[in-house]
C-alpha cells in the first residue's frame, strides 16, 4: 500500500511488518508506499572478534554485563554454502534500505526449480512469501496445501499498513547450498483480492499488498526467531484472522491449521545450520551510500564461519522483543531488517503532514538502552538525519540514519539502519534454546 510522502521520492516507503499473532505487529518501513517486514535478527562473524556490537561483554548470556555498542564491523566473504550475499541497492522496485538475497524454489523432490532474486531479508517475520508474478516458471508445480475440510489453504499475513493475501503451497527452498524440504510457503497475489475475508476475524485494515510496487521486492524471507508464523493459536482456533479454507478461490472461511501446514521459517528446517542466522552489513556514512554488500550466514556455532565471539547475547521473548529505554520511557524493543528505518516515538518534526519520517533541522545523535531477559544491557547509539536531506544529491539506496514515527506507542523498532556496521545474530526459539539477539 502507498502512503503519500510530500516532497520525498517514492523510493522512500513506510513498510509495516508482519503480524506475529492476532494483530501483534512487527514493523518494517520505506518512505512513500508500504511493504512487508518482520522482527528479530542475528549475525555472526566466525573469527571476527570485533563484530559490530558490544565492546567487552563477551558472548555470555549471564552476569548482567553492560556494554556500549559500536558499528564498524565489516562482513566476511560469502562462501556460497551457509553464507550468501545480501545486497542493498535499487533492487527490483527502487526502494531504499531493502536487503535482498536470491532464493531457489522447487517443486518438492524435483528438478523443477526457479531462482528468484530480490527476496527481502526480514528478521522480524517468519516464513517465505513469494509474489506469484515472480515465480511463474515454478508456480504451477507447487502443490497446494489442503485445509482440514479439503479446501485450499490460504493466508492473510498482516502488516502495520496492510496485508499479503494468497495461497499456501509446499516447496523445497534452497539458499546457497542449504535446503529446506517440502516446507509451506505463501504465494502472494494468486487469489482474487475480493476473496480476502473481512471483519473482525478477517484480514486487517489496509491494502492488499500483492505486487513489487507494494512490497518493494519479489518476496520476503522471514527468518525471525519463530519456526511457524502463527503457532499454537492457529492450531486451536479457527478464528485466528490468518488462515482460511477457500473453495474455488473464493468462499473463504477461518480454519484451524496444524503446525506442519503453517508457513515456516525455512532456516529452521535446514539439516545442520538451523539454530539462527547472522546478518552482516558494512558500515556506511550517515549521509547514505549508493549500495551496500553484506552477508547472510545460516547457523550459529555450527561452522567455522558462524562462531559467536566478540558479541554479547541479549535474551528476548519468543518473538524477538526485549526491554528498551529511550528518553526515560520504556518500550518493547526489537531488531528488524525488514524495516527500512528506525521507528520510534519522539517530537521531531515530520517531513510533511502525511509522512511518517522525521525531518529534524540537524543531525541528531541519540541512544537507547536495552536489557535482555538474562540481565545483559547495552547503550545503543544511533543517528537521525532528515529524510528530506537524505533524498537530496544523488542516487542512494542505503541509509544508516533514516528514522520515523512508529504507529504503536509501546514499541521501538531498530530497522535496517541498525544493521549497518554490525554482525547481528538472531537465535531461534527452539526446544533446547531460547530466542536471543546478539551484536
Amino acid at each position: 500500500m502507498h502512503s503519500k510522502t510530500l516532497g520525498l521520492p517514492a523510493s522512500f516507503q513506510r513498510r509495516g511488518g508482519f503480524a506475529r499473532w492476532l494483530g501483534v505487529l512487527c514493523l518494517s518501513v520505506m518512505l512513500a508506499a508500504c511493504g512487508g517486514g518482520g522482527d528479530d535478527n542475528s549475525s555472526s562473524g566466525g573469527s571476527s572478534g570485533g563484530s559490530g556490537g558490544s565492546g567487552g561483554g563477551g558472548g555470555g548470556s549471564g552476569g548482567g554485563s553492560s556494554t556500549t555498542s559500536t558499528a564498524n564491523a565489516q562482513p566476511i566473504q560469502p562462501n556460497g554454502t551457509n553464507a550468501v550475499p545480501i545486497n542493498v541497492n535499487s533492487g527490483v522496485a527502487g526502494f531504499v534500505n531493502i536487503p535482498n538475497v536470491s532464493v531457489t524454489v522447487c517443486a518438492p523432490g524435483s528438478s523443477v526449480c526457479q531462482t528468484i532474486d530480490n527476496i527481502q531479508v526480514d528478521t522480524a517475520s517468519f516464513g517465505l512469501r513469494i509474489l506469484g508474478s515472480a515465480a511463474q516458471s515454478v508456480l504451477g508445480s507447487l502443490p497446494n496445501v489442503r485445509a482440514s475440510n479439503g479446501g485450499q489453504l490460504a493466508e492473510c499475513a498482516g502488516f502495520a499498513d496492510g496485508y499479503t493475501w494468497g495461497t499456501v503451497r509446499t516447496a523445497d527452498v534452497k539458499i546457497g547450498t542449504e535446503m529446506a524440504s517440502a516446507v509451506p510457503v505463501q504465494i502472494i497475489g494468486d487469489l482474487n483480492a475480493s476473496a480476502a475475508p473481512t471483519g473482525s476475524n478477517g484480514c486487517p485494515s489496509g491494502n492488499d499488498e500483492n505486487d513489487v510496487g507494494d512490497i518493494g521486492a519479489n518476496g520476503i524471507l522471514g527468518i525471525g526467531p519463530q519456526t511457524y508464523d502463527c503457532g499454537s493459536g492457529c492450531v486451536s482456533t479457527a478464528l485466528n484472522a490468518m488462515y482460511f479454507s477457500c473453495t474455488n478461490g473464493a468462499n473463504c472461511t477461518g480454519v484451524t491449521v496444524p503446525l506442519a501446514q503453517q508457513v515456516t521459517n525455512p532456516v529452521t528446517k535446514f539439516a545442520v545450520n538451523n539454530n539462527g542466522v547472522i546478518v552482516q552489513l558494512p558500515p556506511i556514512p550517515d549521509g547514505g551510500a549508493a549500495s551496500a554488500s553484506g552477508v547472510l550466514i545460516f547457523g550459529v556455532g555450527t561452522q567455522s564461519n558462524n562462531g559467536i565471539s566478540g558479541v554479547t547475547k541479549y535474551g528476548t521473548d519468543p518473538y524477538g522483543d526485549l526491554t528498551g529505554t529511550y528518553k526515560g520511557q520504556t518500550y518493547k524493543t526489537f531488531f528488524d531488517s525488514g524495516s527500512n528505518g528506525n521507528f520510534f516515538q519522539d517530537s521531531f518534526p515530520l517531513c510533511s503532514n502525511t509522512s511518517a519520517f522525521y525531518c529534524p533541522s540537524s543531525e541528531q545523535s541519540l541512544s537507547t538502552t536495552i536489557r535482555g531477559t538474562e540481565g545483559n544491557s547495552a547503550n545503543v547509539p544511533f543517528q537521525l538525519v532528515s529524510a528530506r536531506t537524505l533524498t537530496q544529491g544523488g542516487n542512494k539506496f542505503a541509509f544508516n540514519s533514516l528514522g520515523g514515527q512508529l504507529g504503536m506507542s509501546n514499541f521501538f523498532d531498530f530497522g535496517l539502519p541498525f544493521f549497518f556496521g554490525r554482525h547481528v545474530y538472531v537465535g531461534f526459539e527452539l526446544p533446547n534454546s531460547s530466542a536471543y539477539v546478539a551484536f
